[in-house]
């Protein structure tokens, strides 16, 4: 296993060209599943786990690493299947999602794919697990279901929800303006989380499911004479998005003359130092890791209080 993800830092390279690397494994049967492997840290043999009273259902108990003590969910419970057989000599995948440390219990690892995003789908309705879901892709003539960790995360583990009230009062804004923020993300939860805090400061948003959509509705706004930059405040986008990412979005974005002015954000719960050199690289205005409602609120209030001070100049 770590002869597979040796290297795994050197691979942002494949970032802002609309393609990734998707760890394959299987739960608790033949069915293949996928994770991005820029979330990954390490795949390990599961370790002696020591339980947690009262923990949440999926959370097998926690695993002492490397001076870390990290939780261990078993992935095929929390998605509504079978638990992994806790008899067998099971895997944890090793991940960092929103800054934190966690590992998912899962029976088997098969391999690292490289892909590209246009490869990607979003899940088919009535696939019966497809809000677990956040796309889907073929390999080996076979349908490979990557999951919405960020869905898992939330129901297991929580967070909170909220700007606070400190936050909210800085709104020195005015809330009858005409604000229009562009939020692109192919997970419903983040979406959801994204769409609440606009909601709480009082700001009007549009919701796109993936960055191909969101290409294509700016072209259109551009092709039909309208300032984007204008009619949008600011958009804000996640990375790791079926059928183009976002690096690629931004890309497209920035480099289109008519769109450069474009106020762009991207949000993300992929972690590491490549973020920072991969937004300058495709000239997006901001990086934020997801999700903190109180620091994407005060991004969002930042560019609000921009826009309205060059209004009234």
């Amino acid at each position: 296993m770590a002869g597979m993800l040796e290297g795994i830092d050197q691979r942002t390279q494949l970032a802002g060209h609309n393609r990734f690397e998707l760890l394959l494994f299987k739960l608790a049967g033949r069915q293949r599943f996928g994770i991005n492997v820029f979330k990954v840290q390490e795949v390990i043999l599961c370790p002696p786990l020591t339980q947690i009273p009262q923990a949440h259902s999926v959370v097998c108990g926690v695993a002492h690493l490397r001076g870390k003590t990290i939780p261990v969910m078993d992935l095929s419970m929390a998605i509504g299947l079978l638990p992994v057989d806790r008899k067998k000599d099971n895997y944890v995948i090793v991940t960092e999602y929103n800054r934190s440390t966690q590992g998912f219990m899962v029976g088997s690892v098969d391999r690292i794919i490289n892909i590209g995003w246009d490869q990607v789908n979003a899940p088919p309705k009535g696939a019966g697990r497809e809000g677990y879901l956040t796309a889907v892709t073929r390999f080996e003539e076979e349908l490979i279901e990557v999951i919405d960790v960020e869905k898992v995360m939330k129901e297991v583990i929580g967070g909170k929800e909220d700007v606070s009230d400190e936050v909210l009062e800085e709104n020195d804004f005015n809330e009858n303006s005409n604000d229009h923020v562009l939020v692109v993300d192919d997970s419903l939860v983040a979406r959801n989380q994204v769409k609440h805090v606009l909601e709480q400061m009082g700001v009007r948003c549009t919701v796109l499911k993936d960055g191909l959509e969101a290409w294509e509705h700016v072209k259109k706004l551009r092709e039909e004479g309208i300032d984007v930059a204008t009619y949008y405040t600011m958009v804000i986008s996640d990375v790791e998005m079926p059928r183009m990412d976002g690096y690629t979005f931004a890309s497209k974005v920035k480099g289109d003359p008519e769109l450069k002015n474009v106020y762009l954000i991207l949000h993300t719960s992929l972690s590491g130092v490549f973020n920072t050199s991969m937004v300058e690289k495709v000239g997006a205005n901001e990086f934020l890791a997801k999700f903190k409602p109180d620091a994407l609120a005060e991004s969002i209030q930042k560019r609000l209080r921009a826009v309205h001070e060059n209004a009234e100049k």
